[in-house]
């Protein structure tokens, strides 16, 4: 059996965020090439050519920017950069980068040719981001000591490197730095079948018995992400071992997605009762998130991070500069009636007739 420890509940099994718990075997499921990298056709084109141009120029990468919502491999991809360059790589986040000295460590520690990944990127502090200009652009770190009077700067050479950003909300990010990146990546929500693949590899590598069928179901109701996926196919191998004989089963896979509330579109109670609000108490929209979230009693950010990426991506929702609007289709799945659109045939002022 594997060794992989079971699941234990934490969060929200649609979190795309990774749990505390699942550091370990989630490292253990990340493909060890780029050529094991399942799904993203083009991006994976376009980072295998970069990586040959690097090899072939004997020069380090070009600084790349990754962006999507979690869950999709964007730090998967940037492992596989090192791996393929067969350089070393430094992994932080923006939020942990609070001052110049904690930047300067990480780029003095790097090899030549490394790789430092910064992890969302977009919360960079402002002083942060504006000492990366001169790292990327001329691999040196300007460091002002002392204030006053008495300040006086120091420069610091750096061997070259490159800079993997990832971000899940691009917009938020500085045009200044994004002009610094060599090559911009999107990471998109991944197709059913792409995701049946991923299934497939992760159960060899846990040790699932499972069928064709229940890959295909699990792959179908994972939100086009990766990680819950692999989330999914951990929590049903929990199940068949405890209601079964550890084999997974059409029947038995349905049962486990079923007990977790997760229907055939990969929709959860909180999905519908988000949905459900925007149709009954605001009349189809617009609302804002804030409104929304005080109706449905979840916090705002959980809303935007963990349900919006996919209702919008699957075109339950629209958002606008008012807020929130519901779709036709929600009020096909729901089982309502979408409203009437203004009829276009209709003269709407006052016509010659009736100025008689």
């Amino acid at each position: 059996m594997s060794t992989i420890p079971p699941s234990d509940g934490e969060g929200p099994w649609n979190d795309p965020h990774p749990f505390d718990s699942e550091q370990r075997w989630e490292q253990d499921l990340r493909p060890k090439g780029l050529r094991e990298f399942v799904g993203q056709d083009q991006l994976r084109e376009n980072l295998s050519i970069l990586i040959e141009a690097a090899r072939l120029r004997d020069a380090p990468l070009e600084h790349v920017l990754l962006t999507g919502p979690p869950g999709l491999g964007k730090t998967s991809l940037a492992q596989l950069l090192a791996l393929e360059m067969d350089v070393e790589i430094r992994q932080t986040s923006g939020p942990v980068l609070e001052k110049a000295g904690d930047l300067a460590g990480l780029l003095t520690s790097l090899p030549p040719r490394g790789i430092l990944f910064i992890d969302e990127i977009h919360r960079l502090n402002r002083t942060i981001e504006e000492y990366l200009y001169p790292a990327m652009e001329d691999f040196r770190l300007d460091i002002l000591l002392d204030r006053g009077p008495s300040a006086r700067s120091v420069q610091i050479r750096l061997e070259p490197f490159t800079l993997v950003g990832a971000t899940t909300r691009a917009g938020l990010l500085s045009a200044p730095l994004r002009a610094r990146f060599g090559m911009v990546g999107r990471v998109d929500f991944y197709p059913a079948a792409h995701l049946a693949r991923i299934v497939d590899r992760s159960a060899g590598l846990l040790e699932v018995d499972i069928d064709a069928p229940s890959i295909d179901e699990i792959a179908s109701r994972s939100r086009g992400t990766p990680r819950i996926a692999n989330r999914l196919l951990r929590r049903v191998r929990d199940y068949a071992l405890v209601r079964g004989d550890g084999r997974v089963m059409l029947g038995l896979c349905r049962d486990a997605l079923d007990l977790l509330d997760i229907d055939e579109r990969g929709l959860d109670e909180m999905d519908r009762r988000i949905l459900e609000s925007i149709l009954d108490k605001f009349d189809g929209g617009p609302v804002g998130i804030s409104s929304l979230a005080a109706t449905v009693g979840e916090e705002p950010s959980t809303l935007e991070e963990v349900h919006e990426p996919y209702l919008v991506q699957q075109g339950f929702l629209q958002r606008t500069r008012l807020g929130r609007v519901a779709t036709r289709t929600t009020y096909e799945v729901l089982g309502r009636t979408p409203p009437e659109a203004p009829s276009t045939d209709r003269p709407t002022g006052p016509t010659q007739e009736s100025l008689l």
